[in-house]
Parts: C-alpha cells; sequence; structure tokens
C-alpha cells in the first residue's frame, strides 16, 4: 500500500507540516516526500544533494539509480531513464533545487497537484492533498455520459483547485515552490512491420509480468479464457516459483471462456487452478450500497458493479499465498483492430486502405458513400468535441449503414439525465473543445487507444487501492508504457484488417502460448451476467434511486425514470450501460457524504 505527498524544497512547504508514518527529506533537511509505504514498494538512491525514488514494480536497482543520479544535472535529464525501464511506477526525484513527480502513461500511477499559499503540493490521490476542495457539479453531469466521457473530461478531478498532469507530462516544481507540466514523451509512428512489431511486444510483456514475479514467491493471475490474460498465465509460469490461476464461473452456461480456461489450464500442468463459484461469489452489483469502512472518495468508480467481486477475489488469492496479482485488461484497447484506423490508412495508403475498407464494409454493412464521407472528414479534435455535444441526447444509432471516423465513439446521456444535466455536460463539451485541447496522438486511432488504455489504467489503480486493503497488489502489465509504446509501434495495416483476432498479441505469443489457444477468434459476453445481477439485487438498486437519491436531489437524474428502467429492463444489454456510471455517481455521492478524511494540514475532518 503506498500513499505519499510531495512537497518543494522551501520553508513554506515544510510549514505545512504534513502528517506521515515514513518520510524522505531533501538534502537541507525539510520535507520531501510523506505518507505510508511498504519498504518492497519503493527504490531509492541519493548522490551528493540529489534524490531519487520510484514506488512501484520498477526493473532497477538502487546501485544503478545511484549511477544515473550521478550523470544527471537536471530532472530533465531522467527522461532517458523513463523511457526504458520496464514496470509501472512512480517517479520523485529531487535535483538542483527542481522535484520531478511522474506517473505512467496509462494514468495506472496518476499525480495530482494542488496549490497552497503559493506553493504546489503533489500526491498520488486527490485525497492525500491538503486544502478545502469541493465537488465540480458540471464535471458531475458529464460523468454520466455512457460509458464514459471522452478525454480530457473523463481525467478531470471532480474536486475544485484539484489537477492531474496531462498524459505524456511530468510535474516540475521549480526552486521557487510552483509547479508546472513538462512533455517528456510523445506517441510513436506505427512504423514495424508486424514481425519486427510483434517482437518488440513480446519482450515488453515478458518484462512486464518478469518485473512482477521478481522476488515473490507466489503470483497468481486471472484465467479467464481470453487470449489477454491467457497471455500472461503462461508469461508467469515461466517467470514464477509458484502460480495461482482464478475463473469465474459463469453465469451464463454457453459462454465459451470456460471452454478455452480448461484448455490453457491443460497446458498449465504446474499451476493451481481456482474457479470462484457462483454458489459462494458476489454477482454484479452486490453490497453497491455499502461504501465500505474506508470509502474511496477520489471519483465515481468505473467498476463499481463489480467491487464486491474484486474484494472477494483478493482474499481468495491472499488465503492462497497471493499478495500480486495479474490481470489481462488492457489487452483489449492495446491490440483489438480499430476502425478509426481505416481515416489513417485512406490518408496514407490511398489505394492500398481499399482492402481493409471492403473488410469493414462487409462486416458492418456500411454504405458506400457514407463511408466515403466519413473518410474525408477533417474535424480537428476541439472541433468534434465540441459538435459531440449536440448529439448527447440522440437516440443510440445501429451500428450499420454509415460509419462514423471522428475522434472517439458516440457518447450519450442516459434517458434519465435531466435537461439541468443535459445543459451542464453540453456547455462542458462546448467549452473544453474550443479551449484548443490537442487529441492525445495525432492520429485518431492511436487517439483512441490511449484514451482507452488510460481509463483502463485509471481503473486499475482503483482497483489496487481497493485489494491492497486486503494485502494484494493489482497489476495490469497490458498498460506499462513500454508494452503502450510497442503496442502503437506496430504498422496499421498489419493490426487493421477485421478478419484477424488481435494479430500483434497472437504473433507475439507465438512458442509461448500453445497454437490450439492462439487460434481462438471469438470474445465471449456477459448479457446473462448483466441481467441475472438486475434480478438479484433490484430491490439494493431501487433503493439507491427512491428519496434519499443524492443525484435527483442535486436535479441531475429523474429517480422515476431510474426506477422505471430497472422495473422493466431493456431487451438489449446495450441500453444498460449507462447504469454503471449514474451508480457510479450516485454510490460516490454518498460516500463522500459520509466518509470523513483527515485534513493533512490541520489534522481535522473534510472531504477532501
Amino acid at each position: 500500500m503506498v500513499e505519499f505527498r510531495v512537497l518543494p524544497d522551501t520553508a513554506a512547504a515544510a510549514a505545512l507540516d504534513l502528517p506521515a508514518a515514513a518520510r524522505f527529506e531533501h538534502a537541507s533537511g525539510r520535507p520531501w516526500i510523506v505518507g505510508r509505504w511498504d519498504r518492497e514498494s519503493v527504490v531509492s538512491a541519493a548522490c551528493g544533494r540529489d534524490r531519487l525514488v520510484l514506488f512501484g514494480p520498477a526493473d532497477t536497482t538502487p546501485g544503478e539509480l545511484e549511477r544515473v543520479l550521478a550523470r544527471v544535472r537536471s530532472v530533465r535529464d531522467l527522461d532517458a531513464l523513463c523511457g526504458r525501464l520496464a514496470g509501472s511506477f512512480h517517479l520523485v526525484a529531487s535535483i538542483g533545487g527542481h522535484v520531478r513527480v511522474q506517473g505512467s502513461l496509462a494514468a495506472a500511477r496518476q499525480v495530482f497537484h494542488t496549490s497552497l499559499g503559493g506553493v504546489t503540493v503533489a500526491a498520488d490521490s486527490p485525497a492525500s492533498l491538503p486544502g478545502d476542495h469541493r465537488v465540480d457539479e458540471e464535471l458531475l453531469a458529464a460523468r454520466l455520459v455512457a460509458p464514459w466521457p471522452p478525454w480530457p473530461i473523463s481525467e478531470t478531478p471532480l474536486w475544485t483547485g484539484v489537477e492531474t498532469v496531462p498524459a505524456g507530462c511530468y510535474l516540475e516544481i521549480g526552486a521557487a515552490g510552483r509547479g508546472r507540466p513538462v512533455r517528456w514523451w510523445t506517441p510513436p509512428e506505427p512504423h514495424l512491420p508486424l514481425a519486427d512489431g510483434a517482437r518488440r511486444v513480446r519482450r515488453a510483456l515478458h518484462d512486464a509480468v518478469a518485473v512482477r514475479a521478481r522476488d515473490v514467491k507466489t503470483v497468481s493471475a486471472d484465467l479467464s479464457g481470453g487470449m489477454d490474460s491467457t497471455s500472461l498465465c503462461f508469461l508467469a509460469a515461466d517467470e514464477a516459483d509458484r502460480l495461482v490461476t482464478t475463473r469465474w464461473e459463469a453465469a451464463d452456461r454457453a459462454d465459451e471462456d470456460r471452454h478455452w480456461a480448461r484448455l490453457a489450464a491443460e497446458d498449465l500442468p504446474a499451476a493451481e487452478h481456482l474457479v470462484l463459484s457462483r454458489a459462494t461469489a458476489p454477482t454484479w452489483f452486490d453490497g453497491i450500497a455499502d461504501p465500505g469502512p474506508e470509502p474511496d472518495l477520489e471519483g465515481p468508480f468505473a467498476w463499481i458493479r463489480t467491487r464486491a467481486r474484486l474484494t472477494h477475489l483478493a482474499r481468495r488469492v491472499a488465503a492462497a499465498g497471493s499478495a500480486s496479482h495479474l490481470t489481462g485488461h488492457g489487452g483489449d484497447e492495446l491490440f483489438l483492430g480499430n476502425p478509426l484506423n481505416l481515416h489513417t490508412l485512406a490518408r496514407t495508403r490511398g489505394g492500398g486502405a481499399v482492402r481493409h475498407l471492403r473488410a469493414y464494409r462487409a462486416m458492418y454493412r456500411w454504405r458506400l458513400l457514407p463511408a466515403a464521407r466519413a473518410l474525408l472528414n477533417r474535424d480537428s479534435f476541439g472541433a468534434w468535441l465540441a459538435a459531440s455535444a449536440g448529439t448527447l441526447t440522440d437516440p443510440v444509432r445501429d451500428v450499420g449503414g454509415a460509419p462514423a471516423f471522428g475522434w472517439g465513439i458516440a457518447y450519450r446521456l442516459p434517458p434519465w439525465a435531466t435537461g439541468d444535466a443535459a445543459a451542464a455536460a453540453r456547455s462542458l463539451f462546448r467549452r473544453v473543445g474550443a479551449s484548443g485541447v490537442e487529441p492525445l496522438a495525432p492520429l485518431r486511432g492511436h487517439h483512441a487507444l490511449l484514451q482507452d488504455a488510460r481509463l483502463c489504467g485509471d481503473t486499475i489503480r482503483r482497483v489496487d487501492r481497493l485489494t491492497s486493503r486486503e494485502g494484494v497488489a493489482w497489476h495490469a502489465p497490458f498498460v506499462d508504457d513500454r508494452v503502450i509504446e510497442a503496442a502503437l509501434a506496430v504498422r496499421l495495416r498489419d493490426t487493421t484488417m477485421p478478419d484477424r483476432y488481435k494479430p500483434a498479441l497472437s504473433a507475439a505469443m507465438a512458442g509461448i502460448v500453445p497454437a490450439r489457444i492462439l487460434g481462438r477468434a471469438t470474445k465471449s459476453e456477459y448479457s446473462a451476467e448483466a441481467y441475472d445481477s438486475l434480478r438479484r439485487h433490484r430491490a439494493e438498486l431501487l433503493e439507491l434511486c427512491g428519496d434519499g437519491m443524492r443525484l435527483a436531489r442535486l436535479g441531475l437524474v429523474d429517480a422515476a425514470a431510474l426506477r422505471a428502467v430497472l422495473e422493466a429492463p431493456p431487451p438489449s444489454s446495450l441500453t444498460l450501460m449507462p447504469l454503471i456510471s449514474t451508480f457510479a455517481c450516485e454510490t460516490w455521492l454518498r460516500a463522500v457524504e459520509r466518509g470523513r478524511v483527515p485534513n493533512p494540514s490541520t489534522g481535522g475532518p473534510r472531504c477532501p
């Protein structure tokens, strides 16, 4: 468990007197990093007056960090180190009176900061930041957007006065104590042929798993039956002294995952395999109204429906001896072919993209003229985001007929969102779109990949915070920096054909994962789980949208309209997706209302 705050080397910062169970100091003796952490979670070094600390799994040693510090003259000189280390970590450095605080590309390690009395204080969560922060209700309205609002709205903290460090940047706090973001990373060009790209992916994934298995007796890992988790299990089997795999028993008896998971288990005879029975395990939405003894007040939790299951799984693997669990989340985000890449291929390969377009037209039944018009779209990211405001309350359009080659999917507010909520969300979309905001990457497909990877990483960070209370660290190697870079570097024409399932990952795992498993070209879906769980927990969900519903009190949700959907669920499970974001917001508001977090600057009660 890691929790920290970072201070500049100034008298004003030292005067904040933040309480801490552990600390690192500047060479001056003033507090630099304060908080609490396990010794095993930290690698640190010092050279003269300079300091460097890494929190989280990182492929390095104190000796290597000392040699790096001996060569650097500024915090900027650490770019090379950050660009080659495997793992997922926060980096905090104090060099020449300047401080560098950096997370990961996918936000699995995020940096938050605030200004207090002219001094910038950074932390790994908003709850650790001093100051009196309040909920931004306009941003909360946008969080009702399904499946989740687009970047950068999705990453804007809901607490006033709190900011995050932008993707690909670190926070530099100068000698005067004031911070600014500095870009250190840009996405690579997709230049590698499939064979070369697959080798790079293979090496990055191997290193990501190896750094988690080092000095750990037992590693546990999901073995759902999908290609992503299965790949990690075979990599972990070669690195870990002992491997324990886990699989949830599905609600749908026709679920294909169990078949593929059993095949994989047969080829992992040395591993121990846990199947979590539906008779004893929580289902979706179990205990959703109970925030627990230590509610996470950072913001709405994207996986609120499975919070109880995650805790149950952490307890099971902890009982089996594991303190480090691997999950395959992030693999879809990196390796599923994205139709948005057609927009880039049409501009860079011209007629060479015709084969790809024909394949997608056949799969999705796109009409030729609408597809051609969509390919000609030249909207900037900001213009697309502002235009999205006008369609937030439109009916969900069928995927057939005409494609959309914008900068993302069609975002929608749920039908139970009020007019006030829609007006607030539209205003925010338009204002951010008009602000000159740049996309995460110049290419539309790469922007979408990074946005999805960051949403995944953000969620994994929150899951790790939850499971660490049970003594289990939660790891998603697919969203490590080096793995993301490797996925981005593969040529689009080799990864975009819809008739090939995750070609870069499949090629990368050849010879590691048995060929009969890599041959899978299907993916399970979970409608049965959704409807079964809604039936089981309908009363609890209806209670959340009763007279005391916080979102209704704020004028953002029509509670009666929401109850009507719960009492008569629609026939398509896709229309149930907005329930997740709505109940994530509602349960978070209740946790904020009930939670009391000690104010680090005064020791008194507050909401962060």
